[in-house]
């Protein structure tokens, strides 16, 4: 007997295959292009799909070309604007350095040629800064970046042409300092020569090569004085060219030393500077070593065999040598400090351009120098003619004469004769120029400047 079907044995097995085949045909429609929309499937062309995909590349293709496009023309129209600038900008400095080159040797009217140029490339310039913010930018660059260039490249040859006129005038400006400053080196040669030559000249007392105590005279004495005036006037010289050289008055210099002179010639002021040198180097003269020591001097330095011992170890020496050797010396201690008397601060500053000279010798340290150098040979000789004074027994005095005095042959010498010349009134004794010496009862006579002396 057969058994009947049950539904619900059959059902579920159905179901479940119904469900499978519906997955497979929707995973098949979605391979094949069927999309479902709505229940109604609807299939795409893939031929209408690549050619919309074509059709929008072109499109932006030509947008992006035409965009590209626009970015060069603003780009190279953006260069010739900077070219532009540039060839002004070269313009500017070519007409910058016309207007200096015109400057010196002074040239009015290139200077305003020049200046006229500057002013007008700067309105050029403004022009084209106005044209960068307004953007208005040139139709044809390629053309102006030419033109620019062009312009530049003459800028650029006219300011290296005017450079070039600029370093050949400082060559030839170079050029003639070189042939002044030979001129003054051959100047300067001459008078080291002409120096030395004066140094030379005062300068060894062969003479005295022999002189003993006892056959000590005044005529000794007057040698060594002549030979130590030689000496002052000498440096008198030096100190007159050093003064020239620094721009002083000659003139108010010498109202200084001496005031109310007439001088019989301008030259003659030569003997107001002998006058002062003279009586700041014979200070102290009368006194044992000038009176460096005091009053400390024993009885046994005062001797007169003490005073020719010294004059012959002295008279031969070059004073140089002998400062680097004994720079505390007696001698040493005189150079210093006549140097100082003689020498105001004021005077060496304005020779020399600072006071190092003075620092040295107030340190007793001796400059190296031409002036020091003729100033200590001056000083050696005054120092001479002091040692030999006190060599006599009694020393020899010295004396000056007071301004106004009338002359007298027995006590002077003038230095000047056109005062025995003058058809006026008797000249007196201005001032007193060397100082006079008496030993024992010979007189060397004192050499004065005679004058009509000013009335107030």
């Amino acid at each position: 007997m057969m058994e009947a079907v049950k539904p619900s044995a059959v059902t579920p097995s159905k179901s479940k295959w119904i469900r499978s085949l519906s997955k497979v045909l929707h995973l098949h429609t979605a391979t094949a292009g069927i999309v479902p929309d709505d229940g109604v499937q609807k299939v795409k062309s893939k031929d209408a799909e690549e050619w919309n995909d074509s059709k929008t590349a072109k499109r932006l293709s030509k947008k992006f070309d035409s965009l590209h496009d626009e970015e060069l023309e603003r780009k190279v129209a953006l260069e010739a604007l900077i070219a532009k600038i540039f060839a002004n900008v070269s313009a500017i400095k070519a007409g910058y350095a016309q207007l200096q080159h015109a400057q010196s040797p002074y040239d009015a009217e290139g200077i305003q040629a020049a200046d006229q140029l500057i002013v007008t490339d700067l309105k050029k310039l403004s022009e084209l800064k106005q044209c960068f913010l307004k953007k208005q930018y040139d139709p044809s660059p390629e053309h102006t970046m030419i033109l620019a260039d062009i312009q530049e490249q003459k800028s650029l040859s006219k300011t290296f042409e005017i450079m070039g006129k600029k370093l050949e005038s400082q060559l030839k400006l170079k050029e003639s300092e070189i042939i002044f400053l030979r001129e003054k080196l051959d100047e300067s040669n001459k008078h080291n020569r002409l120096l030395g030559k004066r140094l030379n000249q005062s300068g060894q007392l062969f003479v005295l090569d022999n002189l003993q105590l006892s056959s000590l005279t005044p005529s000794n004495f007057s040698t060594v004085l002549g030979q130590t005036v030689k000496s002052i006037r000498s440096f008198v010289r030096l100190m007159l060219d050093e003064m020239k050289s620094a721009d002083w008055d000659i003139n108010a210099a010498a109202s200084s030393i001496e005031q109310g002179v007439v001088y019989w010639k301008a030259d003659d002021k030569c003997f107001t500077f002998e006058s002062f040198i003279c009586r700041e180097m014979f200070k102290a003269f009368h006194h044992p070593y000038f009176s460096l020591y005091g009053n400390s001097i024993s009885e046994g330095k005062r001797l007169p065999q003490v005073f020719i011992d010294r004059f012959m170890e002295m008279k031969s020496v070059k004073v140089g040598e002998y400062l680097a050797v004994k720079p505390k010396s007696t001698f040493a201690k005189f150079c210093r400090t006549k140097y100082l008397q003689v020498v105001h601060p004021r005077m060496e500053s304005s020779f020399f351009g600072n006071l190092s000279n003075r620092d040295m010798v107030n340190s007793y340290q001796f400059p190296d120098t031409m002036f020091f150098a003729l100033f200590t040979e001056m000083a050696k000789r005054v120092w001479l003619l002091h040692c030999l004074a006190f060599a006599f027994e009694p020393e020899a005095s010295i004396f000056q004469i007071s301004k106004g005095c009338r002359f007298s042959e027995v006590y002077m010498e003038s230095v000047a004769e056109e005062a025995f010349l003058s058809s006026e009134s008797e000249p007196r004794v201005a001032f007193t120029v060397v100082p006079g010496f008496r030993i024992h009862k010979t007189v060397i006579q004192a050499q004065v400047y005679l004058s009509q002396l000013k009335t107030r």
